[in-house]
């Protein structure tokens, strides 16, 4: 009896020795555990939104109405005006796009000044944000007109 207990209440190998270079089992619990402010969650969607954006740029190249394409059309219309005229109404036969309504604008204003220093056209404007005129300038006068 005695030693059949003995021989059941032993160290058992793999249980309560472990032979050299077996290794020992180690019990992993794996838990997720997220720790994140609602700073660090929008932070890393910006970051994510800049790498997609920054990849999909691309530039539109304008049409740009140049000055000396305005002042040949301004040219060409100063012997046609006799009257007062709206530098719009000019613009509005050469326009093409709605989109290139700012550029032909610019451009015709600079050439029209250009052609007031040289003396051949004369401008008037009645008010700040007004429509500006045009017309052609007699060549004998000199004189600026001052719309009060």
């Amino acid at each position: 009896r005695d030693a059949a207990a003995r021989l059941v209440n032993r160290n058992r190998l793999g249980r309560d020795v472990f032979a050299r270079g077996m290794p020992e089992m180690v019990i992993v619990e794996k838990r997720n555990a997220y720790s994140a402010s609602l700073y660090d969650l929008l932070t890393a969607y910006a970051q994510q939104r800049q790498r997609q954006a920054i990849s999909n740029v691309t530039i539109a190249r304008r049409a740009v109405w140049s000055l000396k394409d305005a002042r040949d059309v301004l040219a060409r219309l100063v012997g046609t005006i006799g009257d007062w005229t709206a530098l719009d109404s000019f613009l509005i036969q050469y326009l093409a796009a709605p989109e290139e309504r700012r550029t032909a604008v610019a451009s015709s204003f600079a050439a029209t000044l250009e052609m007031v220093r040289e003396g051949r056209l004369e401008v008037r404007q009645d008010q700040v944000f007004a429509p500006i005129y045009l017309r052609g300038r007699a060549q004998g006068v000199k004189a600026v007109e001052v719309a009060s």
